[in-house]
């Protein structure tokens, strides 16, 4: 007999294709009021097009949780590997991201 889930657990499944997952070097974040949109793509060299693979929506509640998130992984990550540094790119300027001015939706 098959045990009930606890309460915050989530089973989370993924389709094969999508668990391959997809490279990308260049990101769009575009926003309005109620929803991020961010475009995942691939700048080649030789290649004077960027292609975006993949769009991901979300509202921004999710969106600044999703960042919390990131901050604190890298953070892990660079307490056991050491500082992820950027080569080649002068202080605060972006690496592969664009983003766009707020739309009115």
């Amino acid at each position: 007999m098959s045990q009930p889930n606890p309460p915050n657990q989530l089973n989370i499944k993924i389709d094969e294709k999508v668990g391959e997952g997809v490279y990308a070097n260049f990101f769009v974040i575009t926003n309005s009021p109620s929803e991020f949109i961010l475009d995942f793509g691939r700048i080649v060299p030789g290649i004077p097009d960027a292609k975006i693979y993949t769009r991901v929506m979300t509202t921004p509640q999710h969106a600044k949780q999703m960042l919390q998130l990131l901050e604190k992984n890298i953070q892990n990550f660079e307490s056991q590997f050491g500082e992820i540094k950027i080569i080649g790119q002068p202080d605060n300027k972006s690496v592969g991201f664009k983003t766009s001015q707020p739309t009115n939706s």
